[in-house]
Protein backbone atom coordinates (compact mmCIF):
# COMPACT_ATOMS: atom_id res chain seq x y z
CA UNK A 1 0.00 0.00 0.00
CA UNK A 2 1.34 3.45 -0.97
CA UNK A 3 2.25 5.84 1.80
CA UNK A 4 0.01 8.92 2.12
CA UNK A 5 1.30 11.87 0.08
CA UNK A 6 1.89 14.07 3.14
CA UNK A 7 3.95 11.37 4.85
CA UNK A 8 7.19 12.34 3.11
CA UNK A 9 6.74 15.98 4.10
CA UNK A 10 6.34 15.00 7.75
CA UNK A 11 9.21 12.52 7.58
CA UNK A 12 11.58 15.18 6.26
CA UNK A 13 10.51 17.58 9.02
CA UNK A 14 11.17 14.89 11.65
CA UNK A 15 14.55 14.00 10.13
CA UNK A 16 15.56 17.68 10.11
CA UNK A 17 14.57 18.00 13.77
CA UNK A 18 16.48 14.85 14.72
CA UNK A 19 19.52 16.09 12.80
CA UNK A 20 19.38 19.32 14.80
CA UNK A 21 18.57 17.84 18.21
CA UNK A 22 20.90 14.82 18.33
CA UNK A 23 24.53 15.43 19.36
CA UNK A 24 26.80 15.82 16.35
CA UNK A 25 28.96 12.83 15.47
CA UNK A 26 32.07 14.95 16.11
CA UNK A 27 30.99 15.69 19.70
CA UNK A 28 33.03 13.67 22.24
CA UNK A 29 32.71 10.82 22.94
CA UNK A 30 32.42 10.42 19.20
CA UNK A 31 31.98 6.64 19.18
CA UNK A 32 28.67 6.65 21.03
CA UNK A 33 27.30 9.59 19.06
CA UNK A 34 28.21 7.82 15.83
CA UNK A 35 26.33 4.71 17.01
CA UNK A 36 23.29 6.74 18.10
CA UNK A 37 23.08 8.54 14.78
CA UNK A 38 23.73 5.35 12.80
CA UNK A 39 20.64 3.73 14.29
CA UNK A 40 18.41 6.81 14.30
CA UNK A 41 19.16 7.55 10.65
CA UNK A 42 19.09 3.94 9.45
CA UNK A 43 16.00 4.51 7.33
CA UNK A 44 12.94 4.20 9.55
CA UNK A 45 9.54 5.38 8.29
CA UNK A 46 9.11 7.67 11.37
CA UNK A 47 5.59 6.36 11.99
CA UNK A 48 5.51 7.30 15.68
CA UNK A 49 6.76 10.88 15.33
CA UNK A 50 4.46 11.44 12.36
CA UNK A 51 1.51 10.22 14.43
CA UNK A 52 2.58 12.77 17.04
CA UNK A 53 2.64 15.59 14.49
CA UNK A 54 -0.68 14.67 12.93
CA UNK A 55 -2.41 14.36 16.31
CA UNK A 56 -1.16 17.87 17.09
CA UNK A 57 -2.44 19.12 13.73
CA UNK A 58 -6.03 18.33 14.75
CA UNK A 59 -5.81 21.03 17.43
CA UNK A 60 -3.28 23.54 16.05
CA UNK A 61 -2.10 24.79 12.66
CA UNK A 62 1.45 25.17 14.02
CA UNK A 63 2.86 21.73 14.85
CA UNK A 64 6.48 22.93 15.15
CA UNK A 65 6.55 22.52 18.97
CA UNK A 66 5.44 18.89 18.55
CA UNK A 67 8.73 18.11 16.80
CA UNK A 68 10.32 17.91 20.27
CA UNK A 69 8.13 15.11 21.68
CA UNK A 70 8.05 13.51 18.23
CA UNK A 71 11.85 13.36 18.14
CA UNK A 72 12.02 12.11 21.71
CA UNK A 73 9.60 9.29 20.97
CA UNK A 74 11.63 8.27 17.92
CA UNK A 75 14.71 8.12 20.16
CA UNK A 76 12.87 5.78 22.54
CA UNK A 77 11.72 3.61 19.64
CA UNK A 78 15.26 3.43 18.25
CA UNK A 79 16.74 2.57 21.65
CA UNK A 80 14.25 -0.29 21.96
CA UNK A 81 15.29 -1.65 18.55
CA UNK A 82 18.99 -1.47 19.39
CA UNK A 83 18.44 -3.43 22.60
CA UNK A 84 15.95 -5.86 21.00
CA UNK A 85 18.55 -6.85 18.42
CA UNK A 86 21.23 -7.71 21.00
CA UNK A 87 22.33 -11.37 21.34
CA UNK A 88 20.74 -11.60 24.81
CA UNK A 89 17.32 -10.71 23.36
CA UNK A 90 16.35 -11.29 19.70
CA UNK A 91 19.95 -11.82 18.48
CA UNK A 92 19.39 -10.22 15.08
CA UNK A 93 21.98 -9.16 12.54
CA UNK A 94 19.71 -7.05 10.31
CA UNK A 95 17.60 -3.97 10.99
CA UNK A 96 16.05 -1.77 8.30
CA UNK A 97 18.16 -3.60 5.74
CA UNK A 98 21.46 -2.72 7.46
CA UNK A 99 23.70 -4.40 10.06
CA UNK A 100 22.29 -3.95 13.54
CA UNK A 101 23.99 -1.50 15.90
CA UNK A 102 25.88 -4.15 17.86
CA UNK A 103 27.13 -5.73 14.63
CA UNK A 104 28.41 -2.36 13.44
CA UNK A 105 29.83 -0.97 16.69
CA UNK A 106 30.05 -3.86 19.17
CA UNK A 107 27.74 -4.88 21.99
CA UNK A 108 29.05 -2.49 24.65
CA UNK A 109 28.65 0.57 22.44
CA UNK A 110 25.21 -0.59 21.29
CA UNK A 111 23.99 -0.96 24.88
CA UNK A 112 25.25 2.51 25.79
CA UNK A 113 23.83 4.03 22.58
CA UNK A 114 20.41 2.69 23.54
CA UNK A 115 20.79 4.04 27.07
CA UNK A 116 21.83 7.43 25.70
CA UNK A 117 18.87 7.65 23.32
CA UNK A 118 16.41 6.85 26.11
CA UNK A 119 17.94 9.55 28.30
CA UNK A 120 18.01 12.08 25.46
CA UNK A 121 14.33 11.40 24.77
CA UNK A 122 13.26 12.87 28.10
CA UNK A 123 15.53 15.87 27.59
CA UNK A 124 13.80 16.52 24.26
CA UNK A 125 10.25 16.08 25.58
CA UNK A 126 11.05 18.17 28.65
CA UNK A 127 12.47 20.91 26.43
CA UNK A 128 9.34 21.31 24.31
CA UNK A 129 8.59 25.04 23.88
CA UNK A 130 5.14 24.96 25.52
CA UNK A 131 3.94 25.74 29.04
CA UNK A 132 5.20 23.68 31.99
CA UNK A 133 1.87 21.95 32.59
CA UNK A 134 1.85 20.50 29.10
CA UNK A 135 5.51 19.49 29.33
CA UNK A 136 4.84 17.56 32.54
CA UNK A 137 1.75 15.89 31.06
CA UNK A 138 3.72 14.77 27.98
CA UNK A 139 6.56 13.46 30.13
CA UNK A 140 4.12 11.39 32.17
CA UNK A 141 2.49 9.94 29.04
CA UNK A 142 5.82 9.02 27.45
CA UNK A 143 7.44 7.68 30.64
CA UNK A 144 4.44 5.48 31.43
CA UNK A 145 4.33 4.13 27.89
CA UNK A 146 8.04 3.25 27.96
CA UNK A 147 7.97 1.61 31.39
CA UNK A 148 7.03 -1.68 33.01
CA UNK A 149 3.40 -1.31 34.11
CA UNK A 150 1.38 -1.72 30.90
CA UNK A 151 4.32 -0.18 29.05
CA UNK A 152 6.91 -1.17 26.47
CA UNK A 153 9.49 -2.73 28.80
CA UNK A 154 6.83 -4.69 30.64
CA UNK A 155 5.47 -5.98 27.35
CA UNK A 156 8.94 -6.96 26.18
CA UNK A 157 9.54 -8.88 29.40
CA UNK A 158 6.22 -10.71 29.06
CA UNK A 159 7.07 -11.43 25.42
CA UNK A 160 10.36 -13.07 26.43
CA UNK A 161 8.71 -15.11 29.16
CA UNK A 162 6.03 -16.34 26.73
CA UNK A 163 8.52 -17.79 24.23
CA UNK A 164 7.93 -21.49 23.64
CA UNK A 165 4.80 -21.52 25.81
CA UNK A 166 1.12 -21.85 25.01
CA UNK A 167 -0.53 -18.63 26.15
CA UNK A 168 -4.12 -17.49 25.95
CA UNK A 169 -5.76 -14.57 24.19
CA UNK A 170 -5.66 -12.34 27.29
CA UNK A 171 -1.88 -12.61 27.73
CA UNK A 172 -1.28 -12.18 24.00
CA UNK A 173 -3.35 -9.01 24.06
CA UNK A 174 -1.39 -7.73 27.07
CA UNK A 175 1.94 -8.33 25.31
CA UNK A 176 0.91 -6.56 22.14
CA UNK A 177 -0.80 -3.64 23.85
CA UNK A 178 2.22 -3.11 26.08
CA UNK A 179 5.28 -3.77 23.95
CA UNK A 180 4.04 -1.92 20.85
CA UNK A 181 0.72 -0.13 21.32
CA UNK A 182 1.82 1.78 24.43
CA UNK A 183 4.46 3.88 22.64
CA UNK A 184 2.16 4.48 19.68
CA UNK A 185 -0.52 5.61 22.15
CA UNK A 186 1.99 8.02 23.73
CA UNK A 187 2.92 9.38 20.30
CA UNK A 188 -0.68 10.37 19.68
CA UNK A 189 -1.45 11.71 23.15
CA UNK A 190 1.81 13.68 23.35
CA UNK A 191 0.96 15.41 20.09
CA UNK A 192 -2.55 16.25 21.29
CA UNK A 193 -1.30 17.54 24.64
CA UNK A 194 1.45 19.58 22.98
CA UNK A 195 -1.17 21.33 20.82
CA UNK A 196 -3.37 22.17 23.80
CA UNK A 197 -6.12 19.56 23.40
CA UNK A 198 -8.75 19.37 26.13
CA UNK A 199 -8.70 16.38 28.48
CA UNK A 200 -11.71 14.76 26.79
CA UNK A 201 -9.91 14.99 23.44
CA UNK A 202 -6.71 13.53 24.89
CA UNK A 203 -8.77 10.61 26.23
CA UNK A 204 -10.35 10.05 22.82
CA UNK A 205 -6.97 10.18 21.08
CA UNK A 206 -5.55 7.82 23.70
CA UNK A 207 -8.18 5.26 22.74
CA UNK A 208 -7.33 5.73 19.06
CA UNK A 209 -3.58 5.37 19.65
CA UNK A 210 -3.88 2.29 21.85
CA UNK A 211 -6.17 0.50 19.40
CA UNK A 212 -4.29 1.33 16.21
CA UNK A 213 -1.02 0.37 17.95
CA UNK A 214 -2.51 -3.00 18.80
CA UNK A 215 -3.63 -3.45 15.20
CA UNK A 216 -0.16 -2.44 14.01
CA UNK A 217 1.50 -5.21 16.04
CA UNK A 218 -1.00 -7.82 14.84
CA UNK A 219 -0.15 -6.76 11.29
CA UNK A 220 3.56 -6.98 12.11
CA UNK A 221 3.00 -10.57 13.27
CA UNK A 222 1.29 -11.33 9.96
CA UNK A 223 4.04 -9.74 7.87
CA UNK A 224 6.70 -11.76 9.70
CA UNK A 225 5.02 -14.86 8.26
CA UNK A 226 4.04 -13.55 4.83
CA UNK A 227 6.92 -11.28 3.78
CA UNK A 228 10.60 -11.81 2.97
CA UNK A 229 13.56 -10.36 4.86
CA UNK A 230 14.28 -8.06 1.91
CA UNK A 231 10.74 -6.70 1.99
CA UNK A 232 10.68 -6.25 5.75
CA UNK A 233 14.19 -4.82 6.15
CA UNK A 234 14.75 -7.29 9.02
CA UNK A 235 15.00 -11.03 9.37
CA UNK A 236 11.69 -12.65 8.42
CA UNK A 237 10.41 -15.74 10.21
CA UNK A 238 12.06 -14.86 13.52
CA UNK A 239 8.78 -15.16 15.40
CA UNK A 240 8.31 -18.77 14.39
CA UNK A 241 11.99 -19.63 14.90
CA UNK A 242 11.94 -18.19 18.42
CA UNK A 243 8.47 -19.58 19.17
CA UNK A 244 7.14 -16.10 19.89
CA UNK A 245 3.60 -15.44 21.08
CA UNK A 246 1.87 -14.06 17.98
CA UNK A 247 -1.61 -13.75 16.55
CA UNK A 248 -0.94 -16.12 13.61
CA UNK A 249 0.39 -18.72 16.07
CA UNK A 250 -2.75 -18.50 18.22
CA UNK A 251 -5.46 -17.73 15.66
CA UNK A 252 -4.01 -18.57 12.24
CA UNK A 253 -3.47 -16.10 9.39
CA UNK A 254 -7.07 -15.63 8.15
CA UNK A 255 -8.43 -14.76 11.59
CA UNK A 256 -5.39 -12.59 12.33
CA UNK A 257 -6.15 -10.51 9.23
CA UNK A 258 -9.73 -10.12 10.44
CA UNK A 259 -8.64 -9.05 13.93
CA UNK A 260 -6.25 -6.43 12.54
CA UNK A 261 -9.00 -4.97 10.35
CA UNK A 262 -11.53 -4.98 13.19
CA UNK A 263 -9.11 -3.14 15.46
CA UNK A 264 -8.26 -0.59 12.76
CA UNK A 265 -11.94 0.14 12.14
CA UNK A 266 -12.50 0.58 15.88
CA UNK A 267 -9.56 2.99 16.10
CA UNK A 268 -10.71 5.03 13.11
CA UNK A 269 -14.20 5.31 14.58
CA UNK A 270 -12.70 7.19 17.55
CA UNK A 271 -11.69 9.97 15.13
CA UNK A 272 -15.23 10.64 13.87
CA UNK A 273 -15.81 13.77 16.02
CA UNK A 274 -12.89 15.50 14.25
CA UNK A 275 -14.17 14.92 10.70
CA UNK A 276 -11.76 16.36 8.10
CA UNK A 277 -9.36 17.64 10.75
CA UNK A 278 -8.35 14.02 11.39
CA UNK A 279 -8.15 12.98 7.73
CA UNK A 280 -4.37 12.58 7.83
CA UNK A 281 -4.45 10.58 11.04
CA UNK A 282 -7.13 8.40 9.47
CA UNK A 283 -4.95 7.78 6.40
CA UNK A 284 -2.01 6.75 8.58
CA UNK A 285 -4.22 4.34 10.51
CA UNK A 286 -5.31 2.69 7.26
CA UNK A 287 -1.69 2.44 6.11
CA UNK A 288 -0.51 0.87 9.37
CA UNK A 289 -2.85 -2.07 9.01
CA UNK A 290 -3.06 -2.41 5.21
CA UNK A 291 0.62 -1.66 4.64
CA UNK A 292 2.56 -3.83 2.20
CA UNK A 293 6.07 -3.21 0.90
Amino acid sequence: MKLPDFFEEDRLAVDAALERLLPAEETPPTSIHAAMRYSVFAGGKRIRPILCLEAARIFSEDVTPALHPASGIECIHTYSLIHDDLPALDNDDLRRGKPTCHKQFGEATAILAGDALLTLAFELVGGTPVDAERRVAMLMEVATAAGTVNGMVGGQMADIEAEGKRIGAKMLEYIHRSKTAALIRASVTAGAICAGAASKDVARLRKFGETIGWAFQVTDDILDVEESSAALGKTAGKDVAQQKATYPALYGLPRSHEIATELANKAIAALEPYADRASRLREIAEFLVLRRT
